[in-house]
């Protein structure tokens, strides 16, 4: 009996999917210009005994096994290879328990962020990470990627909050990771293994997270800069003040055009960056945005002005989270067969102007359109450079202009990946920025828990 046969033995028929054209749909997750391969079967599980019999079938085949969410991930990590079984986790979403006493919530891997946000909220809690993709993607997609978000510069990401961990092995084993304490030091950290290691090393099928209290009440604010290093220079001061801003957001002048172009907002098209900040200290966020604002001239903006009601904050907010689709707007309108080839990059804080400016210089040498988006606060930006997919040429500039902006950030301090993962785009600058001591561990550990090599091949590795 092949592995097919014997998926369709474990499960409804109804979740065990073979039939080309749905297959094709699994292929894999937004990042675009990386390659995928053609499923043998994509499987729907509900449950962890199932998450297990399809595992240990697989195991039994010697055939792959990738794993996947909502696929909104933009680094490849959630591509199939040919002839795998996908793992579709997305029918796990259930909400097991939210504990306002203890502050935690358990959740299978298929909850939608937004989901969970809200469900907390009803409580009076709070759940910080809120990537871009927060309405779409998944926890477990969240836990694979150790996904950030906007408010990672008060609030931190994934990790920070992951507290427990069920995980099925290579081999159909179930170890359960971390605790509900808050504090706990008993043995390795196996938790925080398994955040941000894409699938590779075990399915996670349930999640503990911590949460926090709701925060009070949001005002926000944009400042216009008439460069981008004027920017970051602010970014710098905001953070050498010891202000805390909930949400510190920069767009470059391509992301103002492109978003103006995809979804008008009335935004300024003729300044070089903004940032866009807000304070969630309630009574005190006035003041605390007061304080932004006169660091922001002083760094150099033109111009400061606030949200004047929470539908015009909104709107800010919203203007931010369009901006990956504003750019696939701009890279369609551009080419008749315009992509996106993104990066990820993040430095410290006091690197951000000079990595602006080198993205600028980049860009401008090799005669290409990137606009930079990012969480400034982090220091965390995100490239986007528009290639035609149609021109050999176009593409293999647009691979040569990330590669250069990859070596700029590793130059400047910082890393490869701030939160999307390494998946497929990002192999190689993993071991150029980890070195060989630190790729042996990390391959001494996949070999351990993996030693057949049969989860999420071909990612980070």
């Amino acid at each position: 009996m092949g592995v097919v046969d014997q998926l369709r033995a474990l499960l409804p028929a109804d979740r065990v999917i073979t039939d080309r054209d749905l297959v094709e749909m699994y292929r894999r997750d937004e990042a675009d210009l990386v390659a995928d391969g053609l499923p043998a079967v994509v499987v729907r599980p509900r449950s962890t005994d199932e998450v297990v019999a399809v595992v240990k079938a697989a195991a039994e085949h010697g055939v792959p096994v990738v794993p996947q969410g909502a696929r909104t991930g933009l680094a490849g990590g959630a591509n199939a290879v040919d002839g795998c079984v996908v793992l579709s986790l997305t029918l796990m979403d259930q909400i097991l328990e939210i504990d306002p006493v203890n502050r935690i919530a358990v959740v299978q891997p298929g909850v939608v962020n937004a989901v969970l946000g809200r469900a907390v909220r009803e409580k009076g809690l709070h759940y910080p990470p809120d990537p871009g993709s927060f309405e779409s993607s998944t926890i477990g997609g969240n836990v694979a990627t150790n996904a950030g978000g906007m408010c990672c510069v008060k609030y931190g990401v994934t990790t920070g909050y992951v507290i427990g961990l069920e995980v099925v092995l290579a081999d159909g084993e179930v170890l359960r990771t971390g605790r509900r304490t808050p504090k706990g030091v008993a043995g390795y950290d196996l938790t925080s293994l398994f955040v941000g290691s894409e699938g590779t090393l075990g399915i996670v099928t349930e999640v503990t997270v911590a949460l926090r209290p709701a925060p009070e009440q949001s005002l926000s604010l944009v400042a216009v800069f008439p460069t981008t290093a004027t920017a970051g220079k602010a970014v710098n001061e905001i953070m050498a003040s010891g202000a805390a801003p909930s949400l510190l957001e920069l767009l470059d002048n391509v992301h103002l055009r492109a978003i103006e172009a995809y979804r008008p907002m009335g935004l300024d098209q003729e300044a070089a960056a903004i940032l866009l900040a807000a304070a969630d200290t309630g009574g005190r966020a006035a003041a605390d945005l007061d304080r932004i604002a006169e660091l922001a001239l002083a760094a150099g903006a033109t111009e400061v002005y606030r949200a004047t009601d929470d539908e015009e904050a909104a709107a800010l907010l919203q203007a931010r989270r369009a901006a990956h689709p504003a750019m696939e707007h701009l890279a369609a309108g551009m080419h008749d067969r315009g992509g996106l080839i993104l990066d990820d990059i993040a430095v410290p804080r006091s690197r951000l102007a000079e990595l602006l400016d080198g993205i600028a210089e980049i860009a401008a040498r090799h005669e290409i359109t990137v606009g930079v988006v990012g969480h400034a606060g982090d220091g965390n930006l995100h490239p986007n450079i528009v290639v035609d997919r149609a021109d050999p040429a176009s593409v293999q500039r647009g691979h040569v202009v990330f590669d250069e902006i990859m070596e700029l950030g590793l130059a400047l301090g910082g890393t490869c990946t701030g939160e999307h993962g390494v998946g497929l785009l990002k192999r190689g600058w993993l071991a150029t920025e980890a070195g060989p001591v630190s790729m042996r561990v990390q391959k001494a550990i996949k070999d351990a828990l993996d030693p057949r090599g049969i989860l999420n091949p071909g990612k980070i590795f």
